[in-house]
């Protein structure tokens, strides 16, 4: 992992204010342990050795497969972990947005999938400029109407006349969608008047073929059979694509995969044109994992692929007990700014003791019921163990990507507590 730049402490939540503007080489220094509460609480952590494990498990995964792996680096915005996946062995990364691909791109990465609708008119002159200033730099953005192809066709026009320069070609890929889920072509005829277009444009080239699937993913059997459907109307479309001689690359990309049900989606993105096809994963929540959703999927791509192991819970949110104000509840200093909340509330995964330096199983009932903004609510059964004001609480999360926005930094600490680095993000 590259070194992340010096970070001031007072702009920054809860990073050691006595340690000022601190470089990378101070920080380690400073030899900061969590469990000396050398940190105010709440505190988001990542742990050193799951992330190292994740990395690596999930690039032989992909190698394996024989796909390439672009992570989406909208789960943590980080330049520094961004680093580490490219170093891992990502062949790209992939952003929902301009702003995060320009992030991206400050961190190295020079393959890159926008797997969004690019429109305004702001987004393309940022395009335009990052590709001349990158002469290396690829961009594939998705194309899923011809009214999108009609915009970015009269954007290139008033650009041209207003400054005289010719646009940059940009590289697209043809989403296909799904019936009542998000964006993409629904019918296989629209797809295709949709990648005649695309190819009679001057402004845009056709690179491949792009869908997601996660929105199918109900951890049923029902799943396999959705997305092989899904991934033959992928498979169809290229076909046509290619009969026609659409594409206007020599390589063609097919890309899918969010982060729970990507196994499936792998034999759809290895079929067989007359041209290279590269298929490409997008799976991004895989670096941190969580306890919960992603848990849940995860066992069952363990199931299905017959692994002798699988990805592991790299980040937690550290929070302390503030109040234990009647028999059975206590107060947490964790709310809704520092945690996810959107797919289920926190998870009680540990708890160190006042005073203690070691990790400890929660009581049996320990349950987090609530959250306010600065607050979380602990519920116990009063008659089981009980935690006291003091006591360090460790919380699992549920989608690794809203916790990460919460934070402007996290400290990567190693099994003993013992702070190695850090990392910082670009929300």
């Amino acid at each position: 992992m590259s070194d992340p730049l010096p970070i001031q402490a007072c702009t920054l939540k809860h990073f050691p204010a006595e340690l000022g503007t601190t470089a990378p080489e101070a920080f380690a220094a400073a030899r900061l342990n969590v469990y000396d509460n050398a940190f105010a609480f709440p505190l988001a952590v990542l742990n050193q050795p799951a992330l190292e494990h994740n990395l690596q498990w999930m690039q032989r995964f992909a190698n394996d497969k024989g796909v390439s792996l672009a992570p989406h680096g909208k789960t943590t915005m980080s330049p520094e972990l961004f680093d580490h996946q490219l170093a891992a062995g990502a062949w790209g990364l992939t952003f929902a947005t301009v702003f995060q691909a320009r992030t991206g791109i400050q961190a190295g990465a020079r393959r890159i999938i926008i797997a969004n609708q690019v429109i305004c008119d702001a987004d393309l002159h940022q395009l335009q400029s990052l590709l001349q200033m990158h002469p290396e730099l690829r961009i594939w953005f998705l194309v899923d109407s011809i009214e999108q192809v009609g915009y970015i066709e009269a954007w290139a026009k008033r650009y041209g006349d207003s400054s005289q320069q010719r646009p940059v070609r940009f590289d697209c890929l043809l989403e296909i969608g799904i019936a009542g889920q998000r964006t993409g072509c629904r019918e296989f005829e629209q797809a295709l008047a949709l990648a005649r277009r695309i190819h009679q444009s001057s402004v845009l080239a056709l690179g491949g073929i792009e869908c997601y699937e996660g929105n199918l993913a109900t951890d049923t059997e029902k799943d396999k059979p959705a997305v092989e459907a899904l991934m033959n109307r992928c498979e169809a479309v290229a076909r046509a694509c290619e009969q026609q001689q659409l594409f206007d690359n020599d390589e063609i990309i097919i890309s899918a995969g969010g982060s729970a049900i990507f196994d499936l989606v792998v034999p759809g993105l290895k079929i067989s044109l007359n041209r290279p096809v590269r298929g490409v994963l997008r799976s991004g929540c895989y670096i941190t994992h969580d306890h919960g959703v992603y848990q849940r999927h995860l066992a069952k791509v363990q199931e299905r692929e017959h692994l002798q192991e699988s990805l592991k819970a790299a980040l937690e949110v550290w929070t302390m007990v503030q109040s234990v104000p009647e028999p059975g509840l206590a107060l947490l200093t964790c709310g809704k700014r520092d945690i996810s909340y959107d797919l289920t509330l926190p998870f009680v995964t540990g708890y160190a003791p006042v005073g203690e330096r070691v990790r400890s199983a929660p009581g049996p009932t320990w349950q987090i019921t609530a959250l306010n903004d600065q607050h979380a609510y602990l519920h116990f059964d009063a008659a089981g163990p009980a935690p006291v004001v003091g006591d360090r609480i460790i919380l699992g999360i549920s989608h690794p990507c809203t916790t990460f926005d919460k934070w402007k930094w996290m400290p990567v600490i190693d099994d003993t507590g013992q702070a190695q680095s850090y990392i910082t993000t670009r929300f």
